[in-house]
């Protein structure tokens, strides 16, 4: 009679070879699943950043382009007369946003003050930097960031301020482990030079 002991199984060598075989495409299987992972991660975080960039460039943008004047380079801030609101030739306190970037030059935020009573700030007090340590002490402020987690955050007026018509926002990122620069430009549309003394160190109709 035949012998069939062997017909109905595998052998030992066999076993060792699938064994082998699934535990390559299972390697494999896992690597991909990582790498799709991790792609789709990097492609969030760049999704993330880029929806970021986009609202902070918008902002920066109306802000620099819509406002009055640039009052002054204060330290880390850049103090903007956002409009005039009640169309009365000064600044008052809800009228004046500064566009921070830190001590350490690692973030982009607006500071604001919305609540803000309906008396005037001179321009003498934004360039001496005593009118936001005044409204940050007898104010509601609002911070907005707008580049949070950013590194050597440069703010540049094209002239000093208020003389100044443009404006240069340059920041850097950490993207898929490479640094990006990034560069924001905008322009005065309207420019309240004519409000300025000839000195620029305050407003006309008795500022000071």
């Amino acid at each position: 009679m035949r012998d069939t002991r062997y017909e109905n199984g595998f052998t030992l060598v066999e076993l060792l070879i699938a064994l082998a075989v699934t535990g390559i495409v299972s390697a494999a299987v896992a690597t991909l699943a990582f790498a799709v992972g991790t792609a789709n991660k990097g492609s969030d975080d760049v999704s993330r950043i880029q929806a970021e960039l986009r609202l902070s460039t918008l902002r920066i943008s109306e802000l620099v382009r819509n406002c009055k004047l640039i009052c002054g380079m204060v330290g880390d801030d850049l103090a903007v007369w956002r409009a005039d609101d009640n169309d009365n030739g000064q600044i008052n306190p809800q009228e004046l946003v500064y566009l921070e970037m830190g001590p350490g030059r690692n973030y982009i935020k607006l500071l604001d003050f919305p609540s803000a009573e309906s008396w005037r700030v001179t321009l003498s007090e934004i360039l001496g930097g005593t009118a936001k340590q005044s409204l940050i002490l007898i104010c509601d402020e609002r911070q907005t960031t707008l580049v949070p987690e950013c590194s050597n955050v440069q703010i540049v007026p094209d002239l000093p301020p208020p003389w100044s018509k443009s404006v240069s926002v340059s920041f850097e990122l950490l993207e898929n482990g490479a640094v990006r620069q990034y560069q924001i430009n905008a322009a005065l549309r309207g420019w309240a030079g004519h409000l300025l003394e000839t000195d620029g160190s305050s407003l006309v109709s008795d500022d000071d």
